[in-house]
């Protein structure tokens, strides 16, 4: 399969209107969460149960939570207190989705038009960038746009 477009975005920093519309306006088939709390009460529309029913009423949209493509609170929360670095925590996630194995989870037609969803604000110190770039390897065919 060629010409696969995976995108990402972050809800952080983002209203309802713009994040669902950001979502709608590509044409995202399914949102897949790659947190690993996705109850938090500090998610607001971002929630599980809510994102559910806004995804599917206003974007058409399902939703899979895949918690195996998240970090490790071990691996989370030192990076969150630094102290460990950024480079440390994206050596220590790439080597956690390697032994995972988090391939086995979604095929390349699973990705097409998919969206890894995770707070951080932009992709650059955010796992789902480096979640992106592991599939990239995987399916070289495969595109990314972070929304």
């Amino acid at each position: 399969m060629s010409g696969n477009t995976l995108y990402t975005i972050g809800f952080t920093k983002k209203n309802a209107k713009t994040f669902f519309g950001k979502i709608s306006k590509v044409g995202v088939k399914t949102l897949i969460d790659v947190r690993l709390n996705n109850v938090s009460q500090l998610a607001g529309f971002a929630k599980r149960d809510d994102l559910i029913y806004f995804l599917n009423k206003l974007c058409s949209c399902n939703y899979r939570h895949i918690p195996e493509m998240a970090p490790t609170k071990e691996i989370l929360d030192p990076y969150k207190k630094k102290e460990i670095s950024w480079q440390d925590y994206e050596l220590k996630y790439n080597s956690l989705i390697k032994n995972r194995k988090v391939e086995k989870y979604v095929s390349e037609a699973d990705l097409n038009l998919a969206c890894f969803l995770c707070s951080e604000h932009t992709p650059d110190n955010c796992h789902r960038r480096l979640l992106s770039e592991y599939f990239i390897k995987i399916y070289p065919d495969l595109t990314v746009k972070h929304l």
